[in-house]
């Protein structure tokens, strides 16, 4: 028998299909900056980028993606505290069927199960409160600290529901189904509490988010 969250879903895809036939054939994407532009330096950071595999792109559909690891490290490569991964996946259309992947729905098959989650709020552009989702998941006894978000129109979402119903407004109001995922993710050492950690990652993204709107439009 099929989940409550099953049918929910299947409602507002089928919503959305129609909402979005109705309108015209073409989105509105607004210009924005490469994802490449982003700064490979913010701070005491510095990135390399991570290939994906075309197998994951395949998965992923036709988006713009950005996969780096920050670290902080001393001149001769020490790492001072473990890195921060950044991965953003920006769709200029979801018109067709194509949507964002949340990550709920990939760490498991990954490995990764979900210990805590919560809701907090970063401060983006123009003193806009971004809410994030925020997860500490576990795979054996290695363990993460993730941060994600659906950017859209200058707004941060931590909810897949929610995201989609605004994509489905947006798509009638403005003619946009433009929309990104952003995702963060540091390692807990072993020997490193919790709240260390969580400071770590929340300080990269009060770095982060004001740069988002070069790459994401408003």
């Amino acid at each position: 028998m099929k989940s409550p969250r099953f049918w929910v879903v299947l409602l507002l895809l089928l919503a959305a299909f129609t909402t979005l036939r109705l309108r015209a054939s073409v989105d509105r994407v607004p210009p924005s900056e490469p994802l490449s532009q982003l700064p490979q330096s913010i701070d005491r950071w510095s990135s390399q980028d991570v290939p994906i595999s075309q197998e994951t792109l395949d998965v992923l559909g036709d988006g713009r993606f950005l996969n780096r690891v920050y670290t902080d490290s001393t001149p001769t490569g020490r790492l001072l505290e473990p890195p921060v991964s950044l991965f953003i996946g920006y769709f200029p259309t979801q018109r067709t069927g194509q949507s964002i992947h949340s990550p709920q729905n990939c760490l498991p098959g990954a490995g990764w199960t979900f210990v805590s989650s919560r809701k907090i709020y970063l401060q983006g552009p123009e003193l806009k409160n971004y809410a994030v989702g925020e997860y500490v998941i576990a795979n054996g006894t290695a363990r993460q600290v993730v941060l994600y978000w659906y950017l859209a129109q200058g707004r941060g979402i931590a909810n897949d529901y929610v995201a989609k119903a605004y994509m489905m407004a947006d798509a009638i109001r403005y003619n946009r189904t433009d929309g990104a995922l952003v995702r963060l993710v540091t390692p807990l050492d072993p020997n490193e509490s919790l709240a260390s950690a969580q400071a770590r990652v929340l300080k990269f993204a009060d770095r982060v988010v004001p740069m988002l709107p070069r790459f994401i439009p408003n």
